[in-house]
């Protein structure tokens, strides 16, 4: 509420701003002498640079605030240990790399909202990714992966290894389901009794894998939930490590200028948006 207080403090001054502007055109537009319309628009310009700075502001201190209080809200649960929240980092791409969910050379690599914490004996990190390549058939970049990246290791090692892939992504992760099947991996579908997760992800995994210790029923009904509301979620189990890619289009926690940002349902997203990763691991920790 004070964060909307602010905001409404901010549309006051681009209201004047516009009308400010408005006198200002007509100004320099009813001068004939150029030099002297310059000077008197230029005090303007550095007005507006003023304004613009202070919306910039406020759309960056506007989701570290919220997001801690959400996270606080979080981690008063009995499973979940001190959680942290960098604006500005991304989970590094190494470890992006290292997940098997993509095979691809990044021209672009953008993130931020780094989070990291403990769910039960599981420490995890995630954060907000933009990851891009060049085109192989055209001169453009094709977008590889945008949403949330999570990174969990396990104190122990789980039995076998899996790569879970949506089917309707395959033809953009056709090189990381060769790679995989070419160090080994199985297709594993076989093994999954549950017909709707069957129709929407193939899953692949390492010989003598027992499928359902690692995508449980209530993960793989996760999985499906998530897809109906947002997008396709990948995820790949290999040793104490397991990386989930949860796809999403929008950008988390941009606030509104235009609209009250005062509303449970807006919040309500913020923290679905957060806690999607975490219940992966929330998820795994339980079943182990």
């Amino acid at each position: 509420m004070r964060l909307d207080k602010q905001r409404l403090r901010m549309l006051r001054l681009i209201l004047f701003s516009a009308v400010l502007w408005l006198v200002v055109v007509i100004l320099v537009y009813s001068l004939s002498e150029f030099l002297f319309a310059a000077m008197v628009s230029l005090p303007f310009l550095f007005y507006l640079a003023m304004v613009g700075t202070r919306v910039q502001r406020f759309t960056a201190e506007f989701k570290p605030k919220i997001v801690k209080l959400v996270l606080d809200f979080i981690d008063d649960g009995p499973l979940y240990g001190d959680l942290k929240y960098h604006a500005k980092r991304k989970i590094p791409i190494e470890k992006f790399m290292r997940s098997k969910l993509f095979v691809t050379r990044p021209a672009v690599y953008e993130g931020e909202d780094f989070i990291e914490g403990r769910i039960g004996d599981v420490e995890f990190e995630m954060s907000e990714l933009k990851v891009e390549e060049y085109s192989r058939v055209r001169q453009r970049l094709d977008s590889v992966f945008r949403g949330v990246f999570l990174r969990a290791k396990f104190h122990y090692p789980l039995k076998g290894a899996i790569l879970v892939v949506p089917r309707a992504k395959l033809p953009y992760l056709s090189e990381t389901v060769k790679a995989y099947v070419g160090g080994g991996g199985q297709n594993m579908d076989g093994f999954i009794k549950n017909a709707k997760f069957r129709e929407a992800y193939i899953t692949y995994g390492s010989r003598n894998t027992k499928v359902t210790d690692l995508l449980t029923e209530e993960l793989m009904g996760f999985i499906l939930t998530y897809g109906k509301r947002h997008d396709s979620i990948s995820m790949s189990i290999s040793g104490d490590n397991c990386y989930v890619a949860l796809w999403n289009e929008k950008d988390i926690l941009e606030p509104k200028l235009f609209q009250s940002n005062v509303s449970f349902e807006l919040v309500r997203e913020f923290f679905n948006d957060i806690y999607s990763a975490m219940y992966v691991v929330e998820a795994l920790d339980r079943s182990h």
